[in-house]
This record gives C-alpha cells, structure tokens and sequence, in this order.
C-alpha cells in the first residue's frame, strides 16, 4: 500500500486511497490527511503544492491473546499493530530526480573495491557459528588418511554374525 502513493502528489495519493479495496487503505489516508493539515498549519504550506516524500510502516507492539483449543491446550493468536509514518514535502511543478544509487563497487573503500584490491579481511571467510557447520568445515579440511578410513568407513562396525550355522 505504501509504494502505491510514494512520490505522487498529495491529491492524486487521496485518490489511489479512495479507491483502493483494501483495509489498510483507510488508515493510510487518515495519517496522510494528518500530513497535510500539519504541514498547512505548523509550516504554513499549501496543500496543492505538496508531494509525499516518504511512506513507511513499520511494526508496532504486539498483543498476545490465547484462544482454548481440545484437551486443555491453548493456541497463541498474535494481534499485531503498526506505525505508520507519512512524509510530505513541497516541490516545484515536476519531482525532483532521484539521485542513482550506487554499490559502492566502484567507489575507493567500497567492499568489492577492497576485494578486487586484495584485501584479506574483506575476502577472510567467516568461521561457522552452529554445530553443523562446524563438522562441515572439519570434513572439508585439510584430508589426511588415517588407518580406519582407509578401509572405507569412518565409523566402526561390529562383524556380521555367519549365516546358517547352529
């Protein structure tokens, strides 16, 4: 809902929420009106001027609820909220252009820079941090043929018992 009026005109924004089947779009156009009636009276700025900079929603608090389920057990319902920040800004007739972003691949200092250069810390593996990744890394090491895994097994077996026999 957030990329639908990012960058748009305040009035053309109010339209795409109007019309917009979702539940969320309510909400999202009462902080955009808050917006522009802030932005009219703390910063005395027209309304047809004003463009939406910024739209963001980010996670709010939860509120846990537990609903009774069979044989004494509960389910946890997680009621989840948000915070939704609206940014207006005035610009003249057209946006501004954005300005391109880069990697940093081609900048001094960047990190593919400083590979490309032959760095070691920026090329240095990172040791693994979970039980599995640590055997990997001991399989994947430095091969040295011991007595028992030149048979064919790294795990001892007991002998198979002979067939038929009493």
């Amino acid at each position: 809902m957030a990329a639908l009026i990012r960058g748009t005109h305040v009035d053309e924004a109010r339209r795409i929420l109007a019309f917009t089947p979702k539940a969320a779009s309510h909400e999202i156009s009462k902080v955009l009106e808050a917006a522009i009636a802030n932005a009219e009276h703390n910063h005395d700025l027209a309304a047809h001027e004003l463009f939406v900079k910024e739209v963001t929603a980010d996670e709010g608090p939860t509120l846990k609820r537990f609903r009774p389920r069979a044989l004494g057990r509960a389910y946890r319902i997680r009621k989840r909220t948000s915070h939704l920040h609206i940014i207006v800004e005035r610009r003249g007739a057209e946006p501004a252009p954005r300005p391109a972003r880069s990697t940093g691949g081609e900048q001094p200092g960047g990190r593919r820079w400083r590979r490309a250069q032959g760095d070691t810390k920026a090329a240095a593996p990172k040791a693994p941090r979970t039980r599995a990744g640590l055997r990997a890394a001991r399989r994947s090491g430095p091969k040295t043929e011991s007595r028992g895994e030149a048979k064919g097994g790294g795990r001892r077996q007991m002998p198979r018992p002979a067939k038929g026999g009493n």
